[in-house]
């Protein structure tokens, strides 16, 4: 089965579009969460999103967005994106949103698989770090984890006493491109398919991932997408400003 592995769209049309033509072909889809927020299409977006597939866990933005979750630890510039995502999502989208399931979950039919938003331990820790990445893949009793939350495309891995991070490398800054990487037996995995939507590795390409689960690879793809569209709809929605100029930098 070949598993497109979608995270932290943020409401970015423009870019999950880009991501879905330039995939290859696919099974199912699963999304680890941050469907909203910063982004200009929060209605297209989940509806988008919840024909795609049936397989989420729920992001920090899709709880704020929602009222799920207090927007305290949240910068003003994510805080008022949530609150005008709040506005402006559909009575049906936003009920939707606030019952997406808490990671981690299972992969259907894949129990060696599992889904989180930010980490195996708590749902909005940041992994950035080998150093953050430790814990959970000690603690892990599943060989693949999916996370995202970071927006950064890689991951880390564990083997007996041995342990380090990755990230694809790419040729190229505008052009669709991917990357294989070869699981490994008796290694755990924590990988982050990037940012659909916000990628903040500095690249501005959308970021997605597949999963082949009978060839045990995973494939790191990154897509080009219509940039000043997804800008002009930030601008006219008179979202801050900074959420639209910072997509071009990819940061």
């Amino acid at each position: 089965m070949r598993i497109l592995v979608l995270s932290d769209i943020h409401a970015n049309l423009e870019a999950l579009d880009a991501c879905l033509a330039s995939a290859p072909s696919f099974d199912s889809v699963v999304n680890l969460g941050d469907i909203v927020g910063y982004g200009a299409s929060p209605n297209e977006v989940t509806e988008r999103s919840r024909q795609l597939g049936k397989i989420f866990v729920r992001g920090n933005h899709d709880k704020a967005a929602t009222g799920v979750m207090e927007l305290d630890d949240f910068n003003p510039m994510a805080a008022a994106a949530a609150l005008w995502t709040r506005k402006e999502l559909t009575d049906e989208n936003l009920e939707w949103l606030r019952e997406l399931p808490h990671g981690p979950i299972s992969l259907p039919d894949f129990p060696q698989v599992q889904l989180v938003h930010g980490s195996p331990n708590d749902e909005d820790e940041y992994v950035v770090s080998l150093g953050d990445a430790l814990a959970p893949l000690i603690a892990l009793n599943v060989p693949l984890t999916f996370f995202g939350h970071t927006h950064l495309q890689g991951g880390f891995f564990a083997n007996g006493a041995a342990a380090d991070g990755f990230r694809p490398e790419y040729r190229t800054v505008g052009q669709p491109e991917s990357v294989a990487l070869q699981l490994k037996s008796s290694t755990r995995y924590l990988i982050n398919p990037g940012s659909v939507g916000q990628p903040r590795d500095g690249d501005w390409r959308a970021a997605y991932a597949l999963f082949d689960t009978h060839a045990q690879i995973v494939h790191f793809h990154r897509a080009p997408y219509n940039l000043k569209s997804a800008q002009d709809r930030i601008f006219a929605a008179k979202l801050p400003p900074r959420l639209a100029t910072r997509l071009a930098a990819g940061r």
